[in-house]
């Protein structure tokens, strides 16, 4: 079962949370829509910081946003001037047109992440990239596996599917160092998928890192 379903899903409420934290009724789907309509935009605007997840949580006319990002000098800017642009950007070019009745009180937060190389959408974007640039699979797959496992990872494990290195017929090629434990609940596991557009077709990169628990 470990291996059919997403890790982070299947540790919920255990060692992982929620994305998005709030209760609602009948407007359950425009929620829905406005948060990944933001997600969306964000992880867009906020690429060059490598951002890897946002969090959204909302109380009645309150909207928390939670940025995990490796570079957040390059978010919050000179006295915290990239916060009140980015502030104003979903403010006025955003937020009125997701939903014209609601006037939200933003609040954005930007958190660090200490070592990108153990963070999954991180390395899977790593990946990616150096496939777009055509770099060999097998020589990127190395490299990762040297940055992943001296940063401290106790396991990883890469799976890339597609036409790799521009082949006739599409494969998979499968890299695994350490231990990965998809079964264990209680087991820190990152876990995230990254497209690769190639010239040949897109190649789909998987990347599961087991990490220690953190204290």
């Amino acid at each position: 079962m470990g291996q059919k379903v997403n890790p982070r899903v299947l540790r919920l409420g255990a060692t992982t949370t929620w994305s998005s934290r709030w209760f609602a009724g009948k407007n359950y789907k425009d929620l829905l829509l406005e948060d990944y309509k933001i997600r969306t935009a964000l992880m867009e605007k906020l690429k060059a910081a490598g951002v890897s997840e946002i969090e959204i949580e909302r109380s009645i006319n309150n909207l928390k946003i939670t940025a995990y990002v490796s570079k957040p000098g390059m978010v919050i800017g000179r006295g915290g001037t990239g916060l009140e642009d980015l502030k104003n950007y979903l403010q006025k070019e955003f937020i009125k047109k997701l939903n014209t009745k609601a006037q939200y009180k933003i609040d954005i937060k930007v958190e660090p992440i200490k070592e990108p190389n153990l963070n999954a959408y991180l390395v899977a974007k790593n990946i990616a990239e150096q496939l777009v640039k055509r770099l060999p699979a097998k020589r990127v797959l190395v490299s990762t596996q040297e940055k992943v496992m001296g940063s401290g990872a106790l396991g990883l494990r890469v799976v890339l599917g597609g036409r790799i290195g521009g082949a006739e017929i599409a494969r998979r090629e499968k890299l695994q160092v350490g231990t990965v434990p998809l079964s264990t609940i209680r087991e820190n596991i990152s876990y995230a998928s990254y497209p690769a557009l190639t010239k040949k077709g897109y190649i789909g990169v998987k990347v599961w890192i087991h990490k220690e628990e953190e204290k």
